[in-house]
């Protein structure tokens, strides 16, 4: 998805080749598109999202994102809560640790860090 209210570390195709990458499986597909999540999905007969969850305060406004989408189109949303060895991560603390840091952390593909 392309969001224009937020300001991104790499451009679309970076962030696609790094999805890829870090996702060996053979039947998924990484896209970009603009609008709502909702209508790709209807357009591509995709019947559900999954979307993982850090913390209950995650569950708040995804749930009202996920009632709003049902209502909408009908499509259905699934929560998968995340390995709590990884739920204090965020895009932008990984985006400060990457400007300081001097090594890769195994959570973030080594390509994506400053050299």
């Amino acid at each position: 998805m392309i969001n224009k209210s937020k300001k991104g570390l790499f451009e679309i195709d970076e962030r696609i080749d790094l999805i890829r990458e870090v996702t060996p499986i053979r039947q998924r597909a990484v896209e970009a598109f603009h609008g709502l999540l909702v209508d790709f999905c209807k357009q591509r007969d995709i019947p559900a999202i999954v979307k993982g969850l850090r913390a209950v305060s995650d569950f708040d406004y995804e749930l009202q994102m996920a009632q709003m989408n049902n209502g909408l189109t009908g499509v259905e949303t699934l929560f998968v809560p995340t390995n709590p060895t990884y739920s204090f991560l965020s895009s932008s603390l990984v985006k400060e640790v990457a400007a300081w840091a001097a090594t890769s952390p195994t959570w973030s593909p080594r390509r994506s860090w400053p050299p």
